[in-house]
């Protein structure tokens, strides 16, 4: 049980810690805002190892941070082989297919009246189609490889960055626009000088969006037909092996994967929006 009341004790105070850090005005500081939500991981991290161990939890239920740890360690060339399969030929393909095509789309609705009411309502629809359903389909079209993957990624991002966009490139002021035709601007001009730019705070934000959605939807695609290799693959395969620790490394590759894909949208994002309010703010 040491490990038990060892883990609630370091669990305690550094509650205390990040609760006096996020109340003081070192808070302010980007140090300590980086440290904060740091610190706060290292805690369920600790927190786990502790009931785990305390509690003599088997590892076929739950594995201490410590065996996922020494497994992931042990196992980074199939992991390596497995990211590469699922994160880079599936998931990357089909975002940037899916992203692409769905900013052009924008534009095409933003021309045409018929589109805006013929288009977008289908897109809703299609929007809601659960993700289970429509794998297994799209892995028959399109085979076991990782284009079948990227199809579905395209099918899960398309739509939120659809809407998105279309409300961005609506977000100029009426007089923005009326200004760029008392100037003699054509509808490109104004698109790519005025529209856009304005519409980018939008974009991003369904682009920030779409990164946890590829990453899902490569993942998920997977249980339906895959190679043998993969990280879907290995989640189901492990599962049936109770192989808990190899599943759980697979799912800390995956998050560490989404939050810096997820980090380079944002950072991309500030150094294009610099000029925006909200970019400012954080300054």
């Amino acid at each position: 049980m040491i490990w038990f009341w060892a883990g609630i004790g370091f669990w305690l105070a550094a509650w205390g810690l990040n609760g006096w850090l996020a109340r003081s005005p070192l808070a302010a500081r980007r140090g300590v805002r980086l440290f904060i939500p740091a610190l706060f991981g290292l805690t369920v991290l600790v927190l786990w190892q502790g009931v785990v161990r305390g509690l003599g939890v088997p590892a076929v239920i739950l594995p201490a941070p410590s065996d996922i740890w020494v497994t992931l360690i042990g196992s980074l060339p199939l992991l390596w082989i497995d990211f590469m399969q699922t994160i880079v030929k599936g998931g990357l393909s089909g975002y940037a297919m899916g992203c692409g095509a769905a900013i052009l789309t924008a534009i095409a609705i933003d021309r045409s009246p018929f589109l805006q009411r013929g288009l977008l309502p289908i897109g809703n629809f299609v929007a809601a189609l659960p993700i289970v359903g429509v794998a297994p389909i799209l892995v028959m079209w399109f085979g076991f490889d990782w284009q079948s993957k990227a199809a579905v990624v395209v099918v899960m991002v398309f739509f939120p960055v659809l809407v998105n966009t279309v409300a961005g490139l609506a977000a100029s002021e009426r007089m923005q626009r009326d200004l760029m035709a008392t100037w003699g601007a054509s509808y490109w001009q104004g698109l790519f000088k005025l529209r856009l730019p304005a519409a980018m705070p939008f974009i991003f934000n369904g682009l920030k969006i779409a990164t946890t959605l590829a990453l899902i939807g490569a993942i998920v695609a997977e249980f339906f037909g895959s190679p043998t290799v993969g990280m879907g693959f290995r989640i189901s395969t492990a599962v049936g092996q109770l192989s808990l620790d190899l599943v759980w490394a697979e799912i800390a590759v995956a998050a560490l994967a989404g939050s810096a894909f997820y980090g380079l949208v944002a950072l991309c994002e500030k150094a294009i929006t610099f000029w925006h309010p909200s970019q400012r703010g954080r300054t």
